[in-house]
């Protein structure tokens, strides 16, 4: 009730509208998408009281993931990860005079299964609870451990170059004062240094700078063609509303998929197309145009926000790019993951839940009744978006802590996250390694101060044993499995 009162209380409810609105235009700019959109306002919510600053990012995050279907179905371009498989179907719509329908049934698909997973999520919430107020410094630790081990879950292609990425951001947590002693590390003589690198100045050099060195390769407008907004927005909304089994099953695959951490939209939305596709009678008619593809799609993406967010409240594990911004704004308005979102600042957690929930009432409002007028945000040319984008991201730099230091960091690790895109290095693994390298040493130290410098303390609880057990089958199932396999083929 306490969450209510401040969700519907002004002007936090703006800023409910607010946060949409700013992801819907972020998610239908390719290029741009939910976790750089976040990124740019993340330091601009300062100002702002830490639930209204939460609300802006969360609903930036709900809002991206509508709008990058935007793109996805007028010109075969998504605007974030999660939307991808959406121009299977979305575009081939498109041209076949459908494009009105189909963004129709995209803002219906996300907004009601988003609507259900963050309800299923508040319904879950008691177990939640319990659950991490079960853990202490050791169980952190581990955890933390195990998120790191997720880098070889979560990298795809090289497993040496996604661990020289998390191994680099780990070693970046090093600089700066040790944590529970006075120590002074990789400083060189420099006081700017002394609070190590900015985990904030960090993200938006790596999403923001790097993206748009990218961008800048590409010439005029993201669309290459005129847009034709022809279609029924009612036939969409219709079509939707008549499949509730399909959208709840791709909704809440979206939810669990998105709770693993490192898994993320994008797996998602593949996921749920894949399964439309098998188990549907009329299999030959996905990727030219069926409506049921965009249904499946849209509905997992907006499912997994309801599912990311309970690693990353929970233990500071992001599974993607724009929990790790989300993260890096519960850190930046002095809210730590963890039991005391759940304690002391229970009322914070649910009041961004709750803001979710109205959220998707805004997205259906909006993706139903100006969805004949969103086609011109594809048509906005990269030599407006770069420049704006770049002194908004060192600007943010610097009004951080009016640090020097965090500007060249927005700048230098811009540069080295564009190579490492380049280069096929993954930045969920760097940002992993950056986020998760300060929680383990921080729990690390204080599990053995509380042990007398016994390393038992990790096996000798229960909870911290079983995220033992689980670290070594991550890590050692692969190899296993497959000399398994191969005597059994012997």
């Amino acid at each position: 009730m306490e969450a209510t009162s401040i969700v519907f209380s002004w002007p936090t409810i703006g800023w409910v509208v607010v946060g949409l609105f700013l992801g819907i235009i972020a998610g239908a700019l390719p290029g741009v998408g939910a976790a750089l959109g976040m990124a740019i306002v993340l330091p601009l919510t300062l100002p702002l009281q830490p639930v209204d600053a939460l609300i802006v990012l969360v609903g930036m995050y709900s809002g991206a993931m509508y709008g990058g279907s935007i793109s996805a179905i007028l010109v075969n371009v998504p605007g974030t990860g999660g939307s991808a498989a959406t121009t299977l179907d979305g575009y081939p719509m498109s041209k076949k005079g459908q494009a009105v329908e189909a963004l129709a049934i995209s803002a219906t698909a996300s907004a009601i299964a988003g609507f259900f997973s963050v309800a299923a999520l508040i319904l879950l919430s008691p177990v939640i609870i319990e659950l991490v107020l079960a853990f202490g410094s050791p169980e952190y630790f581990v955890m933390a451990i195990l998120g790191l081990a997720l880098i070889t879950v979560v990298v795809r292609g090289s497993i040496v170059k996604g661990l020289t990425a998390g191994a680099f951001g780990l070693m970046i947590t090093s600089i700066g004062i040790a944590p529970n002693s006075p120590e002074l590390r990789y400083t060189f003589d420099s006081l700017a240094l002394y609070d190590g690198i900015d985990f904030i100045a960090a993200l938006i050099g790596v999403f923001a700078i790097a993206e748009m060195i990218k961008l800048s390769a590409q010439k005029g407008g993201i669309a290459g063609e005129a847009i034709n907004m022809s279609g029924s927005a009612l036939s969409g909304v219709r079509t939707t509303l008549s499949h509730p089994i399909k959208l709840l099953k791709s909704g809440f695959m979206g939810m669990f998929i998105g709770a693993i951490p490192g898994a993320g939209a994008t797996v998602a939305n593949f996921f749920a197309y894949g399964e439309e596709v098998r188990s549907s009678k009329d299999s030959e008619s996905f990727g030219t145009g069926n409506p049921l593809g965009v249904l499946a799609t849209e509905a997992s993406n907006n499912g997994t926000i309801g599912g990311s967010l309970v690693p990353t409240i929970s233990f500071g594990i992001p599974g993607s790019g724009a929990t790790a911004v989300l993260l890096g704004g519960l850190l930046l308005h002095g809210l730590r993951p963890g039991p005391d979102m759940f304690e002391g600042e229970l009322a914070t957690t649910y009041a961004f839940l709750i803001a979710l929930l109205i959220g998707n009432i805004f997205i259906l409002l909006v993706g139903v009744f100006l969805v004949t007028r969103l086609g011109i945000l594809t048509k906005v040319e990269t030599n407006v978006i770069i420049p704006m984008v770049i002194v908004l991201a060192i600007l943010g730099g610097y009004t951080l802590d009016t640090n020097w230091i965090d500007v060249w960091t927005v700048l230098g690790l811009g540069v080295i996250g564009y190579f490492m895109v380049k280069y096929d290095y993954s930045i969920i693994a760097f940002l992993l390694g950056i986020i998760l390298g300060e929680i383990a040493e921080e729990n690390l130290m204080r599990s053995l101060q509380l042990s007398g410098g016994s390393y038992d303390i990790f096996v000798m609880r229960p909870l911290s044993l079983l995220l033992v057990i689980m670290i070594l089958v991550i890590l050692f199932g692969p190899f296993i499995k497959s000399k398994l396999k191969a005597s059994f083929n012997n």
